[in-house]
């Protein structure tokens, strides 16, 4: 059970409330005290909380009225209420009115642990549920795999990092696995029980990505109906992992920085501080120390950012990774009974390709080969990679025409549009990019039907 969790009790007999303090802390649980519901919602409103132990008659102000803004303000803390036996129908309408569960007066100690450690449960699946619902790019596997020297000593960083508390800064080519490797890191830190989420901060407008991180209060906006969390609050005690972090605007990287600096944030349309303790991990495949010289992203937010800085290497650079990653990827999406493989000559074209895309290129091209190959063995016509583009462009590398990354990607970029006739959504999957910065390497590189 999650006996680190932290715990309001609000009840105005004082006796009681230092009683069930002292019981909860030798189980482990943080624990304030509020004697009347004004100062709970005060103290709601500055701090992060799991459980409220709630009871119905103050004098001030009516449990209920409590009940009432905690389901409006902040859905995920589970109210528990202790009322007397004249109170049993209050209580079975806060029940329906969202509590968890009551507890009646005299309440055994057992008996509200046993209620506490359910509700906590009941917390986490929710969470669990938000942080499915932000995740956005389910397309890399789940473990890390390779064997080469490079990926086992930025896995050794990773595993040092993690046993930190420091803001991590990842970077890398696209389709390296940044987000991979900040999963890997959570779970090896002393948050892993804690939650996970994970925000593309180059797929949102800037209004949604405010509105998502630090949330929003009912009637901040026009469809703002009811208050909402913010992802810096869901994941409290956890991680939260900022995907293109280099794409985020000008204008949220000062809010952003707050919230490194104190850990307090305000939602949307609201006037008080709220508290998360979060850690952050960034990732970008842009070189953020020269997008400061260009004043298009903070230095102070760079410096808060990059205490730890992790480099994920391209899959050109782990050779010895790319048929194991291939036939990981063949297991995958093989159906069970007609698991397919690799020809010779197909697994010497991927040795000799230098994959621009890394590791979910590499994916996406095993997936199209299943689809396209005619029997249990993948061919090299299968794979359609470009191998007439790369020979051409290897004779004007040498004549010292082009830069090679920046050549490569653009033939990709242009190759991957016309095999999807041109659609952004679906080239920008196939990419495994935002189309915003689909959109972005299309005038970079003046592309055109």
């Amino acid at each position: 059970m999650n006996r680190d969790a932290k715990i309001l009790i609000c009840d105005d007999d004082e006796t009681l409330c230092y009683l069930l303090k002292e019981e909860l802390l030798t189980e482990g649980f943080k624990i304030d005290i509020t004697y009347d519901g004004k100062s709970a919602i005060e103290n709601l409103s500055k701090n992060s909380y799991d459980v409220l132990l709630l009871d119905l008659e103050m004098k001030q102000m009516p449990g209920e009225e409590v009940l009432a803004f905690v389901k409006e303000n902040f859905p995920g803390v589970q109210v528990i209420v202790l009322t007397g036996k004249t109170e049993m129908r209050s209580a079975i309408n806060c029940i329906k009115n969202g509590a968890y569960d009551f507890i009646p007066k005299p309440y055994e100690f057992g008996q509200l642990l046993v209620t506490i450690d359910r509700a906590l449960e009941h917390k986490e699946l929710i969470v669990s549920n938000k942080v499915l619902s932000t995740k956005i790019d389910q397309t890399a596997p789940k473990s890390i795999i390779g064997e080469s020297e490079t990926i086992k000593e930025v896995l050794k960083l990773s595993e040092r990092a993690a046993r930190s508390e420091s803001n991590i800064l990842l970077q890398g080519e696209t389709g390296t696995g940044k987000e991979l490797f900040a999963e890997y890191i959570h779970k090896n830190s002393s948050r892993s029980k804690k939650p996970f989420v994970a925000i593309n901060c180059a797929s949102l407008p800037d209004q949604l990505i405010e509105s998502e991180l630090f949330g929003y209060e009912k009637g901040a906006f026009t469809d703002a109906k009811s208050s909402k969390q913010g992802l810096v609050e869901i994941a409290n005690g956890g991680t939260l992992f900022l995907d293109e972090i280099g794409e985020l605007s000008f204008t949220l990287q000062p809010k952003l920085l707050r919230f490194l600096e104190n850990g307090e944030f305000r939602r949307i349309g609201g006037i008080t501080n709220i508290k998360s303790d979060v850690r952050i991990i960034g990732a970008t495949n842009r070189n953020l120390m020269e997008e400061s010289e260009k004043k298009t992203f903070r230095k102070d937010l760079l410096f808060r950012l990059n205490v730890i800085t992790l480099t994920i290497p391209p899959l050109r650079e782990r050779g010895g990774d790319i048929l194991l990653l291939a036939n990981y990827f063949l297991q995958k999406k093989s159906p069970v009974r007609a698991i397919k493989h690799l020809s010779h000559t197909a697994e010497k074209t991927l040795l000799n390709y230098k994959f621009p895309g890394n590791v979910r290129e590499l994916d996406h091209i095993i997936e199209r080969a299943l689809i396209f190959s005619e029997d249990d063995t993948i061919q090299v016509k299968d794979l359609n990679i470009p191998k007439e583009d790369y020979a051409l462009l290897a004779e004007r590398i040498e004549g010292g025409e082009v830069q090679l990354l920046d050549e490569m990607e653009k033939i990709h970029i242009k190759k991957i549009l016309d095999y999807n006739n041109w659609n952004r959504e679906d080239s920008a999957r196939a990419l495994g990019i935002s189309q915003k910065t689909l959109y972005t390497k299309i005038k970079k590189y003046n592309l055109n039907q």
